[in-house]
């Protein structure tokens, strides 16, 4: 696949989904949200492997993926206490 036709992404779209899933209060939304911030998050990655990015947003982009999969994780426990 030719790196020039990914679509390209606002680095800061996978910032503002990830905060936005991390802090949604409304529970039925929250699994979207969620769902919806770690696309993004490995849209950028996909994006970063074809040289577009630094190596502080790639720790940055590990440590969100890493907390929304926890997360989602967590989740049904939460629910079943």
């Amino acid at each position: 696949m030719n790196p020039t036709s990914l679509p390209r992404s606002n680095q800061k779209d996978w910032k503002t989904l990830y905060r936005a899933a991390i802090l949604e209060t409304n529970q039925s939304a929250v699994a979207h949200r969620v769902s919806e911030a770690e696309e993004a998050v490995l849209a950028r990655e996909r994006e970063m492997f074809y040289g577009d990015g630094t190596s502080e947003e790639e720790e940055a982009l590990d440590d969100a993926l890493y907390a929304l999969r926890a997360f989602k994780t967590a989740r049904p426990h939460k629910e079943a206490a």
